[in-house]
Formats: structure tokens, sequence, C-alpha cells
């Protein structure tokens, strides 16, 4: 277990199982959310979110198994403190909060297993073993698209470039593949 400060919020993570305090928490929590895995196998990853300035016990609690959690498909979480958006990626699922109300925005899929996040401005991508795609500030889905591996990506100014097996592309980061680029 490990916890993540920042000026308005506390994050308890758990990248395989569930913290002791898991129940105490849940009961506490305004929103409490557990997710199930329809594959065999898969592992636990936990995320609990507090206000650093009203309490230490979490309003917003996330349990969820995961498939694929082998072989660097492991969990992650990006905060934006301005918009108050969290998400979060795990095996196959992609969810979005907004913390300040708290609720769930959405719950989408990172197409067989997520590998990150990254802020590139006001945009955020998600890369998967299959699928790069990007989100603005609040947590709406700008574009997705298919990639095969090895594939990566590098950002350079308000420009996507995209490297799928040699193929080399460039894009508008917030417009996305599928219109017309740089």
């Amino acid at each position: 277990m490990f916890t993540v400060c920042t000026e308005h919020y506390s994050l308890i993570l758990h990248d395989r199982g569930l913290p002791s305090m898991a129940d105490e928490y849940a009961k506490r929590a305004v929103v409490n959310e557990v997710f199930e895995t329809s594959r065999d196998g898969g592992s636990w990853c936990y995320v609990a979110v507090s206000n650093t300035k009203r309490t230490e016990w979490p309003f917003l609690t996330i349990t969820q198994r995961f498939w694929p959690s082998e072989g660097g498909f492991n969990p992650g979480v990006i905060l934006i403190p301005e918009t108050k958006r969290l998400f979060i990626g795990a095996g196959e699922r992609l969810l979005a909060y907004d913390l300040d109300i708290p609720q769930r925005l959405w719950e989408d899929s990172a197409n067989t297993g997520f590998w990150s996040w990254a802020r590139h401005g006001d945009t955020i991508v998600m890369s998967a073993e299959l699928e790069i795609a990007a989100w603005d500030l609040l947590g709406r889905k700008l574009w997705t698209t298919y990639v095969e591996p090895p594939w990566e990506y590098s950002v350079s100014g308000s420009t996507l470039n995209l490297d799928v097996m040699g193929v080399k592309s460039q894009f508008y980061l917030t417009v996305g593949p599928n219109e017309k680029g740089t």
C-alpha cells in the first residue's frame, strides 16, 4: 500500500490486494464501487480518495479485480486537480470520476490491457496493448485508435507522433488520427 498526497486530495493505492481497512473505508465512503472481471484469475486493485481539507476518511473507494495483471499490465491513476477528475486504468477497465460531486463519469475499456496515463497540456493520453486514446481534462473522450506492438508515441507541441511497427504518422493531439492532421 502507498499513499499519494496533493494539496487537496490523498489517494490510498493498492496494486495487488486490499488494505486491512477496506471494509471500514467502504462503510464511510460516499461512493463505494466494486468491479469484478469476467476472466479467470486476475489481481485486486484498490483506490481510495479523501479530501485533505475535510476528513481523513475516504469519500470514494474503488475495488476492482483486473485482468491482465501480469507482464507490465499494472494499474495506473492520474489526478487532474483543476477539474477534480480522477482517471483509473487496470487490466481492460478504464474509469473516470468527478471528485467534486463525487460520482463515476464513465466506464470504458482498454483494448487487451491498460499500460499507462500521461498528461500533455490539456489532453490525457491512455496507452494500452492495442489502443491509444485521448480525453480532455473534464473526462470527455476525444479520440481512440488501434495500434499493434511494437508501438510508441511522442508529443511535440500540439502534435502526436505515432510509430506503429515502423509506420509513422502524426496528427493533432486534440483531434486524433481520423481527422486531417499536421
